[in-house]
């Protein structure tokens, strides 16, 4: 009974990393790829994941102690399925500590530059370089309708469930 206590996750444990799973699952919804034109591809998966992982963070920011330690088990858990996903695709031990380096700044920009984002204008600027790697003819606005559309649901969705690592996605 008392071992059971000792390795039982705490509640943000458990929380964070349903997060990251529910947003993996809704990154690799087939309707980002066919309808809107998301490239299927590694760098595009990443982008797709790490979208979905900011809109995340950006729900749980400013939301107390819990929500700041569910969000840091959420980046963490993003961070070792990064790692585990460059050594399964047979990334070198001595290499990988570099491309997650990389991998970790991409990331950080990328946040820094949604957070910044602000207006339709924007958020169309940001997925264009990120998603779409700055194609000219990228179906934008219909990604950038998903995430607006996401991102009110999100903040609509109870505090609770979220803490729990309950989340509703839009359906694509």
């Amino acid at each position: 009974m008392v071992l059971s206590k000792l390795f039982r996750p705490r509640p943000s444990q458990a929380a964070g990393r349903a997060l990251y799973a529910v947003a993996v699952e809704q990154a690799r919804e087939p309707t980002l790829y066919a309808s809107l034109q998301a490239p299927d591809t590694v760098e595009g998966r990443f982008e797709l994941y790490s979208l979905h992982v900011l809109m995340l963070i950006e729900r749980l920011r400013g939301e107390g102690p819990q929500a700041a330690e569910t969000s840091q088990i959420l980046f963490d858990t993003y961070a070792g399925s990064l790692d585990d996903a460059l050594r399964e695709m047979g990334v070198g031990d001595l290499s990988v500590g570099k491309k997650m380096r990389r991998l970790a700044e991409a990331f950080y920009g990328r946040a820094k530059s949604y957070d910044a984002a602000g207006d339709r204008a924007g958020l169309e600027a940001f997925l264009r370089r990120t998603v779409y790697a700055g194609a000219a003819a990228a179906p934008v606005a219909g990604l950038a309708d998903y995430v607006e559309v996401a991102r009110a649901e999100l903040a609509a969705q109870p505090l609770e469930a979220i803490l729990r690592g309950e989340v509703r996605w839009r359906a694509t």
